[in-house]
């Protein structure tokens, strides 16, 4: 198994019109943000795990427990019938997630944490 460049995942980011994240046990999950970060017209959903850490952050995401199958072929369905305005209107917000919670800002807030352990 070989791991995919951005270049080469962009294509089929941009194309779909859901993306799923079935994560049961996951960190921060960068497929749900680099999905959203690919909308360039603010279209499209995200499902996302409750288990994947980007759950927490992603407001916008529809959130499924993978292991309820009747939730999760409901939601598919809610994902595919919805209107092209409550998409955007989702979109818009991870995406604005997306940009004010990047690695600069965990970056900064780690070397903070750091310095002030360093104090005593």
């Amino acid at each position: 198994m070989r791991h995919h460049s951005h270049e080469e995942k962009m294509p089929f980011y941009r194309t779909a019109n859901v993306c799923m994240v079935t994560s049961l046990h996951d960190g921060m999950n960068l497929v749900a943000k680099e999905f959203a970060a690919s909308r360039i017209n603010n279209d499209g959903v995200l499902i996302l795990s409750r288990f994947a850490g980007a759950s927490h952050e992603l407001q916008g995401a529809l959130i499924v427990n993978p292991y309820d199958i009747e939730h999760m072929s409901d939601t598919i369905k809610i994902a595919l019938e919805m209107p092209k305005k409550v998409q955007q209107e989702r979109m818009i917000q991870m995406r604005q997630t997306i940009m004010q919670r990047n690695i600069y800002l965990w970056a900064a807030k780690l070397l903070r944490t750091m310095v002030s352990i360093q104090r005593y």
